[in-house]
């Protein structure tokens, strides 16, 4: 019975530091259309990058793609992004387009994020102007799976263990 907790742990620990919940489903269990929107985007920075979210856990800066696509955001470099293998100069702008949208797509607030319509209407360029993103959620350093269930074991509670059963 000691190990379902940090089984446990390790499970919740591998859905959140994955990156594609958003943060107001996984911290206080809020779903909303908005939730989708935030997962798409992060699909689309996976894509544009070329690059697993989860990718990143080995990387020395130990910045999310989250993180890291915000901070070429604020460096003015949003083209580093781009995964060089599907760069092409001729599309460069669509191209940084994506990222852009991308980075409203996972806005750390869901009120902030733009629905599904007008995420497709700025994929297909009727949405001419794109806001500026404001910061994503999860863009601080983070610790890998094994070693978030490692330092978490010793506060966990075995007496609010809740058993995880599919829907």
């Amino acid at each position: 019975m000691d190990e379902l907790p940090s089984l446990v742990i390790e499970f919740l620990c591998n859905i959140l530091c994955s990156g594609y919940m958003a943060p107001e489903y996984a911290m206080y269990g809020r779903f909303s259309e908005k939730s989708d929107v935030y997962s798409f985007g992060v699909l689309i920075l996976e894509i544009v990058s070329g690059r697993k979210n989860s990718s990143f856990y080995d990387d020395e800066d130990e910045l999310t793609l989250l993180a890291y696509a915000w901070k070429l955001w604020n460096e003015n470099n949003i083209i580093k992004l781009i995964d060089p293998k599907i760069f092409d100069s001729s599309f460069e702008k669509q191209m940084v387009r994506c990222g852009h949208i991308g980075l409203l797509c996972v806005q750390e607030y869901a009120e902030d994020r733009p629905n599904v319509s007008t995420v497709l209407s700025m994929l297909t360029s009727d949405i001419a102007e794109l806001p500026t993103p404001k910061q994503p959620a999860f863009t601080g350093g983070h610790a890998s799976p094994q070693q978030v269930s490692s330092k978490s074991q010793g506060s966990v509670n075995a007496d609010t263990i809740t058993i995880l059963e599919p829907r």
